[in-house]
C-alpha cells in the first residue's frame, strides 16, 4: 500500500507541477491542461482568440459562436512521462437562442508497478481523471458575447476516487471590424462532492484570465497577450529542501513576478489556409528553466492547416531541456464532408 501511496501522489504532483508551478496545492490539476494544439503553440492560454476556432470555448466559453455549430474537435496530447491528454467536443447552434457544445476530456496516467512495503511487486494499477463539458454561449448584440462552462469531474487513482464539479464563466467583445477583441474568463469554481479515502478535502485551481487579441490591418500577424491568475499577485511558492524541516521560497523581482502573469503569442498567417505560431509562458520558463544549461523552457511553436471541411492544428510546447508535449488537433465539418460526399454519388 505505502508504495502505492507514494505513486498516486508522485504522478498528481507532477502534472501539477510542471503545468501550474504555483505549488501543486491543487486537485484536478489537469482542468487547467489545454487540448488545442494552436492554443498550446501560443504559451498554453489564451481567453480572446477570435471565435473562429471551437477549441477555444474550451479556455473562454463566451468564443463559443454560430459559425462553430457542427463542428467536432478530436484532440490529443502525449503530454509528459507517457502520459496522455486529450478533448472530443460537438457544437450545436440553438437558432436564435444560444450555442451548444458537449464534450469531454481526459487525462490518462498509464499503468504503474503496485507494491507491498517490503517492495514486493503485487501487480499494476491505473490512473485517469475525466471531465464533462457542457458549453452554452449566447450574443446580446453583434459585439459581446458571455458564455459558460458547466464540468462535471471524475478523478481515480488506482481504488481512490473523488468527484466534483467545476464552472467556467467567460464574456468576450471585438471590434466592429474584427481586428481587435478581448476577452475574460473565470475558470474552474467549484468543489469536491466527494473526496479521496482518508484525504482532507482540497481546493479546485480557481484562476481568473483575461486577454486581448489584434490583428494587423495591412500585415499578416495576430498578436496575443493573456494574463493569469489576476486573482493573485505572488506566484512564488514555497518548496523543500534535502533537510527536515527547512523550506524555500522561489525569489523574483516585482518585475519578474509581474510578467510571471503573461503569455505572449503571434501568429503569422500568409494565407487563410496555413499558419504558423509561437509563444512565450515566462512562469513556466522561470520554474522549469535549469540554472547552468540554457535552455528554451516557456517557448511554443506550431502550425496550422485550415481548408474547407477540416482544420489541422499542431503545436509543441518546451517545459525543460528534456521535456516537451506535442499537441495535435482535428477539427471536422461533418456535414460538409457529407454535402461533398453525397455529390459523389
Amino acid at each position: 500500500m505505502p508504495g502505492k501511496i507514494f505513486n498516486i501522489v508522485l504522478l498528481t504532483a507532477f502534472v501539477s507541477a510542471v503545468y501550474s508551478q504555483t505549488g501543486g496545492d491543487n486537485v484536478y490539476e489537469f482542468l487547467n491542461l489545454t487540448p488545442s494544439g494552436l492554443v498550446s503553440s501560443l504559451g498554453g492560454a489564451t481567453v480572446s482568440l477570435p471565435a473562429e476556432n471551437l477549441n477555444t470555448a474550451y479556455h473562454n466559453p463566451a468564443l463559443l459562436d454560430k459559425e462553430s455549430a457542427g463542428c467536432l474537435a478530436l484532440n490529443y496530447s502525449n503530454y509528459l512521462a507517457g502520459i496522455n491528454y486529450g478533448m472530443a467536443i460537438y457544437s450545436f447552434s440553438l437558432q436564435g437562442a444560444g450555442n451548444l457544445a458537449a464534450g469531454i476530456t481526459y487525462l490518462n496516467y498509464g499503468s504503474f508497478v503496485e507494491s507491498n512495503a517490503s517492495g514486493v511487486v503485487t501487480g499494476t494499477f491505473t490512473a485517469a481523471e475525466y471531465a464533462l463539458n457542457v458549453i452554452y454561449s449566447w450574443q446580446p448584440d453583434s459585439m459581446f458575447s458571455f458564455g459558460i462552462n458547466f464540468k462535471p469531474v471524475l478523478s481515480h487513482l488506482e481504488k481512490y476516487t473523488s468527484l466534483g464539479v467545476a464552472f467556467d464563466i467567460g464574456a468576450a467583445w471585438h471590434s466592429r471590424n474584427k481586428l481587435i477583441s478581448a476577452g475574460l474568463t473565470i475558470r474552474n469554481a467549484g468543489f469536491q462532492i466527494t473526496r479521496y479515502a482518508g484525504e482532507p478535502g482540497q481546493k479546485l485551481p480557481f484562476e481568473i484570465l483575461a486577454g486581448t487579441t489584434a490583428k494587423l490591418a495591412h500585415a499578416p500577424l495576430r498578436f496575443s497577450l493573456t494574463a493569469r491568475h489576476l486573482e493573485k499577485f505572488d506566484l512564488t511558492w514555497d518548496y523543500e529542501t534535502d533537510t527536515p524541516g527547512d523550506s524555500h521560497r522561489t525569489s523574483g523581482s516585482f518585475s519578474d513576478n509581474l510578467l510571471r502573469h503573461f503569455i505572449a503569442g503571434v501568429e503569422l498567417i500568409p494565407h487563410r489556409n496555413f499558419y504558423f505560431s509561437a509563444g512565450y509562458n515566462h512562469q513556466r520558463r522561470q520554474e522549469l528553466k535549469t540554472t547552468y544549461i540554457a535552455s528554451s523552457a516557456g517557448l511554443s511553436w506550431g502550425f496550422g492547416i485550415n481548408t474547407t471541411i477540416l482544420d489541422l492544428e499542431y503545436g509543441r510546447a518546451v517545459y525543460h531541456p528534456a521535456i516537451s508535449s506535442d499537441n495535435i488537433s482535428l477539427i471536422v465539418r461533418p456535414y460538409l464532408l457529407y454535402k461533398k460526399l453525397s455529390k459523389l454519388d
